[in-house]
Formats: structure tokens, sequence, C-alpha cells
């Protein structure tokens, strides 16, 4: 259960945060690491769950893993499925010969604003994923994820 757990939280992690690959329009402003670099920083449920004896990973972190992870997923499925729902609110205001456009601008507000919440929450969990392990820990997850590369 634990696995399919994490399994179903790294897909979704991991996904997104792939999606997010593309630069902001017009460049990036400020210093420090544009979004689609973050994922660097960060180290998926996945690799910590097949690497956990290598890296040493301790019965407490273990679960405060596994109790992030588990608040993560309600969180995501949550939000999926209102989603969903806004998707096919979408669908319906764009058929027919004339859009309504102040009704489907307001519908990818509400679109943009859950996306935005899963963004938030996965990277809540990735940050609360790296804040569990030691810096030995990260070190060494660094070091295994560069080798698989």
């Amino acid at each position: 259960m634990k696995r399919s757990i994490v399994a179903l939280a790294f897909v979704l992690v991991t996904a997104n945060l792939a999606a997010q690959g593309a630069p902001p329009m017009g460049g990036r402003p400020g210093p420090g690491p544009a979004p689609e670099d973050w994922g660097r920083s960060f180290f998926p449920p996945e690799l910590v769950m097949q690497h956990q004896s290598e890296i040493g990973l301790q019965d407490s972190q273990r679960a405060s893993l596994t109790s992030a992870i588990q608040a993560a997923q309600g969180k995501f499925m949550d939000t999926q499925w209102k989603l969903s729902a806004e998707g096919e609110k979408m669908g319906r205001l764009l058929q027919g010969p004339q859009v309504d456009e102040a009704a489907v601008l307001d519908e990818v507000d509400r679109i943009l604003n859950l996306e935005r919440e899963i963004k938030k929450a996965q990277i809540s969990l990735m940050v609360r994923i790296k804040n569990t392990l030691t810096p030995a820990q990260q070190a060494k997850l660094a070091e295994i994820r560069n080798r698989n590369e």
C-alpha cells in the first residue's frame, strides 16, 4: 500500500515538474535558477524509496516522508477532481459557433488557480522531502541521480 502511494505521488510530482520545462515568455527575471531547473534541487519520493538503505534512511524519516506523501496525495486527488470538472465546463463553453469570451476567461482563471494549487502542493511536498533528509543523505541521492542519468 505504501509503495503504491509513494509511486502515485512520484508520478504526479515528476510529471508536473517535467511539464514546467518551458521558460516563461520574455525570459526569466531575477537571479537564481529558473523554475525549470528547480527539479534538480529536489529528490523524488521514488528515488528516496529505491535507495533508502543506501542513504541510511531512519525509521522516523520514513514515517515522516510517508505522512507527507499521503497528505499530498489527498490534496492532489481532490484538486485533480476539481480540475477535471472545470475542464468539462470549459469544453462546454467552447462548443458552438459563438463563444462567451468573459465566461471562458473566468473559467481559465478557475483552471489556472487549481493548477497553481497543485504546483504549490507539489513543491511543498518536495521541500518536505528534502528537509527530512540530512545533508549527507541529500549528497548521496544527488550522486545516485547523477550516476543514473
